[in-house]
């Protein structure tokens, strides 16, 4: 089986395509032909060895990918009929990848919990758009549970994460502050930002005269941990994505999250592909690139500046357009 994969760090340079033996479903499990695998920061960060200690000890090639969309080829014994997949199926799924085991693959075998049908008219590409994003922001405010009313601040709101995270919230009845460019208000407005904040020295500034003595938590997806903390009320909580070890002081929680605890909440999965074709959550491509383009991809990706995801597509899943 053909997949992209990387045997040393580095930049986009260093993935390229690999051979590794043909994945089959096992109990509780469905193969997936891969169409479309998004790219994600998590991707980056396997690529260039910010991940190196998980990956310590795991036999190369490392193969990166936790979003795709395709077809179901293959169902294993015991899955859950409730689950209603089969084959032929287009289905969208959360990869909770590590060592050769990625998205990036012609063939990717998951839990069926893992797994749910792709939104109804979506393309491959932008079926492959949403899901783990979606699911990182789903699983921010969970660990939250902010009750009604509640003020929660979004950094970085205008990004794949934060923007999930800001109409989720306010369709839950939070009190939403965004926080991103200038050039995103009205986007941010529209999907559901009570309030906007321009980043910038004076963000935190801003947000207190927006929320005196600070807001409730913060969904902290641009990674401005400290800078942004003083933003937060006595007490109050962050929501960390990366790793952060910091301890803002105040009595304020650092609640660390990471989307991998909930790649089997099949419950989760299926609610975020009904909100996705209610209108609530936007499927975004910036571009699409053939999987053969993977270093071209990782590229602009690294560049940034996107309003949407960067997508591989795989086998019949090329169509789109590449920017």
């Amino acid at each position: 089986m053909r997949a992209l994969g990387l045997t040393t760090y580095g930049g986009p340079e260093v993935l390229r395509p690999v051979e590794l033996p043909e994945p089959h479903a096992g109990p509780g499990e469905v193969r997936v032909a891969v169409r479309a695998a998004a790219l994600n920061p998590a991707d980056v960060m396997l690529r260039d060895g910010s991940l190196a200690a998980v990956y310590e000890g795991l036999e190369p090639p490392y193969v990166p990918g936790m979003d795709v969309a395709g077809l179901v080829d293959e169902v294993g014994p015991d899955v859950d009929p409730e689950i209603a997949v089969e084959t032929g199926r287009f289905v969208v799924g959360v990869v909770d990848n590590t060592g050769s085991h990625g998205g990036y693959s012609e063939h990717v075998v998951l839990p069926a919990a893992s797994v749910t049908a792709a939104p109804a008219g979506a393309s491959f590409a932008e079926a492959a758009s949403f899901l783990m994003n979606a699911l990182t922001a789903r699983n921010a405010l969970d660990v939250l549970a902010l009750p009604e009313g509640s003020s929660v601040l979004v950094t970085g709101a205008a990004g794949a994460v934060g923007g999930y995270a800001v109409a989720l919230a306010h369709a839950e009845g939070l009190r939403v502050v965004a926080l991103a460019s200038p050039a995103d208000e009205a986007a941010l407005r529209a999907a559901g930002a009570d309030e906007f904040v321009p980043r910038g020295d004076d963000a935190v500034v801003d947000v207190l005269g927006l929320v005196p003595g600070g807001v409730d938590a913060v969904i902290d997806a641009a990674c401005l941990y400290d800078r942004i903390t003083p933003a937060v009320r006595d007490g109050g909580t962050l929501v960390d994505l990366r790793f952060w070890d910091g301890d803002p002081g105040r009595g304020i929680h650092v609640a660390h999250v990471n989307v991998r605890e909930r790649a089997t909440d099949h419950a989760a999965i299926v609610r975020l592909r009904e909100q996705v074709e209610a209108g609530l959550l936007p499927m975004r491509v910036a571009a699409t690139f053939s999987a053969a383009d993977v270093f071209d991809a990782h590229h602009r990706l690294d560049r940034g500046g996107l309003r949407g995801r960067v997508v591989l597509l795989f086998g019949d899943g090329r169509e789109g357009t590449t920017a």
